[in-house]
């Protein structure tokens, strides 16, 4: 089977990009001879655009013409002036809702029943919050002397993480915005994966207190640790080898179970993204996602800036009024903050993105909301705040991924997908990642690195349905325990990033 030159995703579209890189003088199409050299994943012009004249992908406006370009000319970033950003002042809601979403093949998985209720989780898992990143140092070298010495005991257990940040001191602990930080760490307490053991370090000085992160019913000396009441670094040690064989104990008596699918919260995030993510990685987790959710899961998407420009789309599949207020909400907010800061959401794009073939934050924006499916939208959480509702769930987040992740977790989520086109090795310690590439490049170049390969869809050799389905049954297996994607295999980890808008004194 040859493999297409090009991709077209609307009738409407007056640009395509290149399935492979193009020389000069190729005809792609019809009468369409390439100008130049144009690298994979870029735009070609498939007519004359004169200057201020629309740059059409995906059926909206990507920007407008700087200068006037040919029929067969390479477009770039450097070529496209950004559009306003749209209104979100009185969006549409309830006027695309799919109810039609593919059945899933499969209804259950093997999990750990919550014994506080809610999601169950996908891993059994030690978590060690603290209070304040004072204490980072001192429980490292616990953690490590815990996994060497304890873990082996206890083979039921999957893994000790200590949830260390960079919050809890020299902090306006009181500002308006510090509720943020503050309900991402404590529900971060509570993610299924920690089995519903608290075990919680504190310094004793710092201003997010213990009655901050735990309930006042939790607080007592089986739970936390105060290391300014201990007498020297020994002791301190004896403390924290204590109370995690205490724990590892109880988790080590937690067995899986089949449940049903409603019991399962997955999030969905993108990052190293480019040209072919919002046509062969993104719409493949959407596919899956929308089986998830029709077999009564719950999924998280995220990335406040790269769904902003695609805003309105969103809102069509909000289920009710309250929904596309809160969505709303969400998304001026998030204005005010880039605004506070400076910018606004062009400065989300990052070189990768350009050289991967995303011209601006708009082009960005339409593909990353492919990986949220079709499926209605049931509702929508500031960043780290916890679901009452099951289905498709849009849950406000910076893009950055490692600020992104955390959230999620803060959320309740106990597997993520996470699509890219150029590559990273991000992962997370309290959830197993699943990795999906845009390209069959990137597959073939990190083979030991990437899980699933939806480039093959860019070149004809699959559907997306057909990848889609795939990795479905991947999220089955890595949620039930039989299989384990390579960034949990190798402990690929990144350091817990919460969102913290609030000042630092």
């Amino acid at each position: 089977m040859n493999a297409p030159l090009y991709i077209k995703i609307k009738e409407t579209d007056n640009v395509a990009i290149t399935v492979d890189m193009i020389k000069k003088g190729t005809i792609v199409l019809d009468d369409i001879l390439a100008n130049e050299d144009i690298p994979q994943g870029h735009k070609i012009a498939l007519i004359d655009i004169p200057q201020n004249g629309e740059i059409i992908r995906y059926g909206v406006i990507l920007g407008y013409a700087v200068k006037d370009i040919k029929k067969g000319d390479w477009i770039n970033e450097k070529m496209l002036e950004l559009p306003q950003p749209p209104d979100v002042g009185d969006m549409k809601f309830g006027v695309n809702l799919t109810t039609e979403l593919p059945k899933a093949p499969i209804r259950t998985f093997e999990g750990y029943k919550n014994k506080k209720g809610g999601y169950a989780g996908t891993r059994n898992i030690l978590g060690i919050s603290t209070t304040v990143q004072c204490v980072t140092g001192v429980l490292n070298v616990a953690v490590e002397k815990m996994k060497r010495e304890l873990l082996p005991k206890y083979p039921n257990v999957d893994d000790i993480v200590p949830i260390n940040h960079a919050y809890g001191c020299g902090v306006a602990i009181n500002a308006p915005e510090a509720i943020i930080p503050i309900r991402a760490l404590k529900n971060m307490v509570n993610n299924p994966n920690f089995g519903g053991e608290i075990m919680v370090v504190a310094l004793g000085c710092e201003k997010l207190t213990v009655e901050m992160l735990i309930e006042k019913a939790e607080i007592s000396s089986e739970n936390v640790i105060i290391l300014q009441e201990l007498e020297g670094f020994n002791a301190m040690m004896e403390a924290l080898m204590q109370m995690a064989e205490k724990k590892l104990k109880i988790l080590n008596e937690r067995k899986r179970e089949t449940l049903p699918l409603s019991e399962l919260c997955i999030g969905m995030q993108c990052g190293g993204s480019d040209a072919f993510s919002g046509i062969t990685a993104n719409p493949s987790a959407g596919y899956a996602s929308d089986m998830l959710v029709e077999a009564g899961a719950t999924v998280m998407f995220s990335e406040v800036t790269e769904v902003r420009d695609g805003v309105h789309v969103i809102a069509e599949r909000c289920i009710n009024q309250e929904v596309v207020k809160k969505l709303a909400n969400e998304m001026q907010w998030y204005d005010r903050y880039l605004e506070n800061g400076a910018v606004d959401r062009s400065a989300n794009p990052t070189p990768g993105n350009k050289l991967g073939g995303l011209s601006n934050i708009v082009e960005k924006a339409m593909g990353s909301i492919a990986k949220s499916g079709m499926a209605p939208i049931v509702e929508v959480l500031s960043p780290g705040e916890r679901p009452s509702k099951k289905g498709l769930i849009y849950a406000a987040t910076p893009a950055s991924d490692i600020v992104c992740g955390p959230m999620q977790l803060a959320s309740g989520i106990t597997l993520q997908v996470f699509m890219t086109g150029r590559g990273t090795p991000y992962g997370l310690a309290a959830a197993p990642v699943i990795k999906v590439s845009s390209r069959t490049n990137l597959k073939d170049s990190w083979n030991d690195l990437i899980d699933v390969n939806a480039g093959v869809i860019a070149t004809g050799h699959a559907t997306i349905s057909e990848v889609g389905t795939e990795l479905f049954n991947l999220i089955i297996d890595v949620a039930s325990g039989k299989k384990k994607p390579w960034a949990e295999q190798y402990k690929l980890y990144n350091d817990l990033c919460i969102f913290n808008p609030a000042p630092i004194t």
